[in-house]
C-alpha cells in the first residue's frame, strides 16, 4: 500500500506541474490572439488552394514583407511630428515679419520714385519755358494735370500711403487656397462657384478650367470641367467684360461632349460671352452628326457668325435651314456681297427657290444675281440636274417670262445668253434655246433673212 501511495502521489506531482504548463501556455495563446485574426478564415487575397501551397505562401508573404516597408518608408516621408509643426510655424511668423519690414520699405520707395517724377517733369517743363515763373508753381500745375487726367494715386500718395493694397492682396491668397483646399476635398460644385465669383476674376481664367480639366470624369456625378463653365457663364453679367473667347470655345466644346445642348443655346442667347469663328464651326460640326437637333445648331451657328460679322457663313446657315426669305432680307441689309460670293453660295447650297429669288426683281430693284450666269455656272460645275430644273421651270412660263428675265438681267452679256442658249438646245429645251435667240436679235434690232430671199442686197446701205 505504502509503495502504491508514493506512486500515487507522484502522478499527481506529474498531473499537477502538467496542468501548471498548460493553464500558462493557455494564458500565452491567448495574448497573442488578441492581436491577430482568426486562423480559421481564409487568408485575405489567396484561394484555398493557394493557401495550402508552400510556394504560393512564401511568394505572399514577401509581398506582405515589401508592402509593410514601403507602408514604413512612407510614413517617414508624408507625416512629421508634431514637434515640426510648431517649427514650422514660428519659421512663418518670422517670414511674415520680414515681408511686412520688405512692404513698407516698398511703399516708401514707391513714394520717392513717384514725387521725383513729378518734380522730373515740372523741371523739364520749367527749362524749356523762359524760366520767368517760380518754379514751385510749374510743380503745383503737373500735380492739377494729373489729378484731372483721373492719376489720383500719384498725387494723393504724396500725402498718404494705401494701406489697403496689402490687404486685398493677403484676401487674394485666402481665396485661392480655399479654392484650392475645395479641390483637394472633391467638393467641386462649390469649387465651380467658388471660381466664378472670385474678386478681380483671378480664378475666371484657362489655368482654373486646367485644374477642373485634370479632374477628368467621376463615376455617377457631373463631370467638374462642366460645372465650371455653368457657373462661369451664369455670372457672365456680375462683371463688367463678359468671357473672353478662349473660355467661350471651351465651354461650348464641354456642353456638346457632354451632349447637353441645352445649355449651350441658354449660353449663347442668353450670356455673355466673346463669340468667335471657332465656336460657331464647332457647333456647325456637331449638327452635322446630331441630326436631329441640327436645325437648332445652324440657328446658333448663323448667331454667332452674325456676331462676328462673318456674313458669308451666316447666310449658308439660314439657307441650310431653308430660310430663303430671311437670306434675301440678309443680303439687302448687308450689300458687300459679290457675284463671287453667290455663286459660292449656290455651290454650297444649290436650291431652286434660292436661285429664283436671287435673280429676281425685288421692290423694283436690280436683282442680286444674273440668272445667266448661274445657268453656266450650274452646269460648269457638275451641277446639271440642278441647272435643267431650272431650265424647266424657267420654260413653263414661255417666251415672255423668258424676255422679262433677261431684260432685268444686266449683268450677262450677250455672248453669254448665247452659249445659255446651246446649252438649252444640248439639253432638250430647243423651244426655249429660240426663244432666247429672238430676244437677243430683237434686243440689237437684227432681222432673221430667210436663205430663200435672194432679192436682199446685204451692201445695199453701203452705196447710200
Amino acid at each position: 500500500m505504502r509503495i502504491i501511495e508514493n506512486n500515487s502521489s507522484k502522478i499527481q506531482s506529474q498531473i499537477d506541474q502538467i496542468k501548471q504548463s498548460r493553464a500558462a501556455y493557455d494564458t500565452k495563446e491567448v495574448k497573442y490572439c488578441t492581436f491577430s485574426k482568426d486562423p480559421s478564415k481564409p487568408i485575405p487575397g489567396m484561394t484555398l488552394q493557394e493557401s495550402m501551397n508552400l510556394d504560393a505562401l512564401t511568394k505572399y508573404m514577401k509581398h506582405l514583407e515589401d508592402k509593410y516597408a514601403e507602408i514604413k518608408q512612407a510614413m517617414l516621408i508624408k507625416y512629421v511630428p508634431a514637434q515640426r509643426k510648431s517649427d514650422l510655424d514660428e519659421e512663418m511668423i518670422v517670414l511674415l515679419k520680414r515681408r511686412d519690414v520688405a512692404e513698407n520699405l516698398n511703399r516708401k520707395l514707391q513714394f520717392c520714385h513717384q514725387r521725383l517724377q513729378i518734380i522730373s517733369q515740372a523741371l523739364t517743363s520749367w527749362v524749356k519755358s523762359d524760366m520767368s515763373s517760380p518754379f514751385q508753381d510749374f510743380v503745383e500745375q503737373i500735380q492739377k494735370t494729373k489729378y484731372l487726367q483721373g492719376d489720383q494715386g500719384i498725387v494723393e500718395e504724396l500725402m498718404e500711403d494705401d494701406p489697403h493694397r496689402a490687404k486685398e492682396a493677403e484676401i487674394m491668397l485666402h481665396y485661392i487656397e480655399r479654392f484650392n483646399e475645395l479641390i483637394s476635398l472633391g467638393e467641386y460644385e462649390k469649387a465651380a462657384c467658388y471660381a466664378a465669383n472670385s474678386p478681380r476674376r483671378i480664378l475666371r481664367n484657362i489655368g482654373t478650367m486646367n485644374t477642373f480639366k485634370a479632374v477628368g470624369k467621376i463615376r455617377g456625378k457631373p463631370l467638374p470641367l462642366l460645372l465650371f463653365f455653368e457657373a462661369l457663364f451664369i455670372t457672365s453679367h456680375a462683371f463688367r467684360c463678359p468671357v473672353d473667347a478662349a473660355l467661350t470655345l471651351e465651354g461650348i466644346k464641354c456642353g456638346l461632349s457632354e451632349k447637353r445642348l441645352d445649355l449651350v443655346i441658354n449660353w449663347v442667347t442668353q450670356q455673355r460671352l466673346t463669340f468667335s469663328e471657332e465656336a460657331g464651326d464647332v457647333i456647325c460640326d456637331y449638327g452635322e452628326q446630331d441630326t436631329y437637333n441640327k436645325a437648332k445648331c445652324l440657328a446658333l451657328a448663323q448667331i454667332i457668325y452674325s456676331e462676328c460679322g462673318l456674313h458669308k457663313k451666316a447666310i449658308l446657315c439660314l439657307c441650310k435651314q431653308g430660310q430663303t426669305h430671311r437670306v434675301m432680307e440678309y443680303i439687302q441689309q448687308f450689300k458687300d456681297f459679290t457675284t463671287d460670293d453667290l455663286l459660292q453660295l449656290l455651290m454650297s447650297c444649290p436650291q431652286i427657290e434660292l436661285i429664283q429669288c436671287l435673280t429676281k426683281e425685288l421692290n423694283e430693284k436690280q436683282t442680286s444675281l444674273s440668272f445667266g450666269l448661274a445657268i453656266l455656272h450650274l452646269f460648269s460645275v457638275d451641277k446639271k440636274k440642278i441647272g435643267i430644273k431650272l431650265l424647266q421651270e424657267i420654260n413653263k412660263g414661255g417666251i415672255d417670262a423668258v424676255e422679262s428675265l433677261m431684260i432685268n438681267d444686266s449683268f450677262c452679256s450677250t455672248e453669254r445668253w448665247q452659249e445659255v442658249a446651246n446649252i438649252c438646245s444640248q439639253n432638250g429645251f430647243d423651244k426655249l434655246s429660240n426663244d432666247i435667240m429672238s430676244i437677243l436679235r430683237s434686243q440689237a434690232a437684227v432681222t432673221e433673212i430667210s436663205e430663200e430671199d435672194d432679192a436682199v442686197n446685204l451692201m445695199e446701205h453701203v452705196f447710200w
